[in-house]
């Protein structure tokens, strides 16, 4: 486990909240905003994203308010409650899952407008929910965010914007690519107190997400460790330890954060 201090990718540790710790740092996207009431759990499908945020909040409520926000697109909470739909619910989310695959493939062409306006609107709905995230925090409730967004890296995967301009020749689409990276510029700019990063590997990924493409898996753990969240605080933990490490080590990280709230 390593505290890894942002923007100048030198993985070092330093001292719980040094007194230079919440400075706004200017970025590319513009002025930071730090958020002292949230802390992201970030990582690849499978490293435990979901257990871990939900325990932590169970733990936390012993001592203060605390709180447990989805901060992706699609979880797997939507599609297991697509599953239980009587005689359709698996065929329909395998169905639904292929399509999201495909437009969430950075690697191939958006299929057209109508396909980038509703990845557009997504995004929209990406801001609400961060400015949501925002209102609740500054009411005094520690929130626990399961992902964050991003802007360094195009795909919804990575929480980062999903159109991207190379991705389409069509005049309309490139336009709401830029009004895209735009709005993930925006939220950028917001950083969490903490960001906790789950680590693992792609073959462990597999071994937990057998239902996910192990190519893709391969891909988050190769690009995910290269987003630095606009310079924010990161604390890294090895997701293949034993899941008692891995939340003792997260709920004393928190704590220290909580402490300087």
């Amino acid at each position: 486990m390593m505290w890894i201090n942002q923007p100048n990718a030198t993985f070092e540790r330093i001292e719980p909240n040094p007194p230079d710790a919440f400075t706004p740092a200017q970025s590319a996207a513009g002025q930071s905003i730090h958020l002292p009431g949230i802390v992201a759990v970030v990582g690849c499908d499978g490293s435990g994203k979901t257990r871990l945020v939900k325990d932590l909040v169970a733990a936390l409520r012993q001592e203060r308010p605390a709180e447990r926000r989805y901060m992706g697109l699609i979880s797997g909470e939507t599609g297991d409650k697509i599953k239980r739909l009587p005689f359709i619910g698996v065929a329909l989310e395998h169905y639904l899952a292929a399509k999201v695959r495909r437009a969430q493939d950075m690697k191939k062409k958006i299929p057209g407008p109508f396909t980038a306006t509703i990845m557009y609107l997504f995004s929209l709905w990406r801001v609400r929910q961060l400015r949501r995230l925002r209102r609740r925090a500054q009411s005094g409730v520690l929130i626990i965010a399961e992902r964050y967004p991003q802007a360094e890296i195009a795909g919804f995967h990575y929480d980062g914007p999903g159109i991207a301009v190379e991705r389409s020749n069509n005049r309309l689409v490139r336009k709401l690519a830029q009004r895209e990276q735009k709005i993930y510029d925006r939220m950028a700019e917001h950083r969490p107190a903490l960001i906790i990063r789950l680590a693992i590997d792609a073959d462990t990924a597999y071994s937990r997400k057998s239902d996910h493409p192990i190519a893709e898996l391969r891909d988050k753990t190769e690009n995910m460790p290269r987003i630095k969240y606009n310079g924010s605080r990161i604390f890294e933990i090895d997701a293949t330890l034993p899941y008692d490490a891995v939340l003792a080590t997260a709920l004393n990280a928190v704590g220290r954060v909580a402490r300087a709230i």
